[in-house]
């Protein structure tokens, strides 16, 4: 088969190439120049000048050709617009879930169908399974969530990777039937640490890279900092409350607060304050106790359903709302179109919206959306 897989010059994308080449594949490498700072050159980051260089160099080395597509324009309006207007609203976005819905897997498969390539892959640690396996959604009593024989017949499942430190199946709930139809997960198998002994083994330019840990566009910039230079008039001060109403600080700007946030408050006292709550409306920021910032039930928008085709009644699950969390027990319950409510066992901390909740059984992706 051809498979183009997404190269981003780091060492899990190195290791799928060279995995799907070993197998007989023919393989070609695909990068993607995201965004226009060639100060981002030196940064740890994914996709910026450096890592497309890396990715050049190690397609070299295990023989396949590789391609760099320019999808700025895009990556700008749908990525880099979006997560700054978020932060503007008092939102906390995922970047890395807005690129793979509207950037990553849309390009990587245009690209795939110009060059008659049969499937695309990724370095992401999660696994792809067909609906064709025994598996069934487990039901609540009253609920009809479970899928039919017809429906197990044609559907895919997204899967956690079996390394649960590294597992990324929570980025990629956004991933259509479509697209996992032609998507494939060569490292979802691996730990991490197998996937760098193969890279030093075969004595890849990117075996020793570390993790990438800025946002792709910002660096080593603080986010806050990005934002204001992209919009500086939607930074306005304006006054920190605590729960009771009463003025006990004020902000620079409801974009350098997230919920849950206990740093960089600047408020004298001698308890510690978290955000608990933003107010964009009044430009207002309320702070309160640890326990305050703790919630047992919010709404759901946007919802992806992966492993069924809509939700139609109760469902028990476990919810992750943020990807270095555990997921954790809950009841899902449809509220109306495209949304649902989602309430734990126990309260959760700092649910923020604008982040993702991805509902789980066991290791299979059921499905996900944004808090609200």
């Amino acid at each position: 088969m051809k498979v183009i897989v997404a190269m981003s010059g780091g060492v899990d994308s190195s290791v799928a190439a060279y995995l799907l080449k070993k197998e007989g594949h023919e393989v070609i490498g695909l990068s993607f120049e995201l965004w226009d700072r060639r100060d981002l050159k030196s940064s740890n980051v994914c996709c910026s000048v450096e890592t497309i260089e890396l990715a050049k160099s190690v397609a070299h080395k295990i023989g396949i050709e590789h391609y760099t597509v320019d999808v700025r324009d895009a990556f700008y309006r749908y990525v880099i617009e979006s997560f700054c207007d978020s932060y503007i609203k008092g939102i906390t976005p995922n970047p890395c879930i807005l690129c793979n819905k509207h950037i990553k897997f849309d390009f990587l498969l245009e690209k795939a169908e110009e060059l008659g390539a049969d499937l695309v892959a990724t370095g992401h640690y999660a696994r792809k399974e067909s609906q064709k396996s025994e598996h069934r959604i487990q039901n609540t009593d009253s609920g009809q969530a479970g899928m039919t024989d017809k429906e197990r017949s044609d559907r895919y499942l997204l899967k956690k990777g079996i390394d649960p430190k590294k597992d990324q199946s929570y980025v990629l709930y956004v991933l259509t039937q479509a697209q996992l139809a032609k998507t494939i997960f060569p490292i979802g198998e691996f730990t991490k640490d197998m996937t760098r002994a193969i890279a030093r083994e075969l004595d890849l330019a990117t075996a020793l890279r570390p993790e990438s840990q800025e946002i792709c566009f910002v660096g080593d910039e603080k986010y806050a900092d990005f934002i204001k230079g992209f919009s500086p008039e939607a930074l306005q001060p304006g006054p920190i409350v605590d729960m009771s109403g009463k003025t006990v600080g004020e902000h620079k700007g409801i974009a350098f607060y997230t919920i849950g946030q206990r740093k960089r408050l600047g408020i004298s006292s001698l308890n510690p304050h978290y955000v608990v709550s933003i107010d964009r409306k009044n430009n207002i920021i309320v702070v309160g106790a640890k326990e305050d910032a703790m919630k047992k039930s919010f709404s759901v928008r946007e919802l992806n359903w992966i492993a069924i085709d809509s939700l139609t009644g109760p469902l028990s699950a476990h919810v992750k709302i943020r990807s270095t969390m555990k997921e954790m027990p809950a009841a899902i319950n449809p509220a109306g179109e495209n949304s649902v409510v989602v309430g734990f066992d126990e309260p959760q901390w700092a649910p923020a919206p604008g982040q993702s909740a991805v509902f789980y059984e066991k290791d299979v992706v059921i499905g996900g959306g944004l808090i609200e």
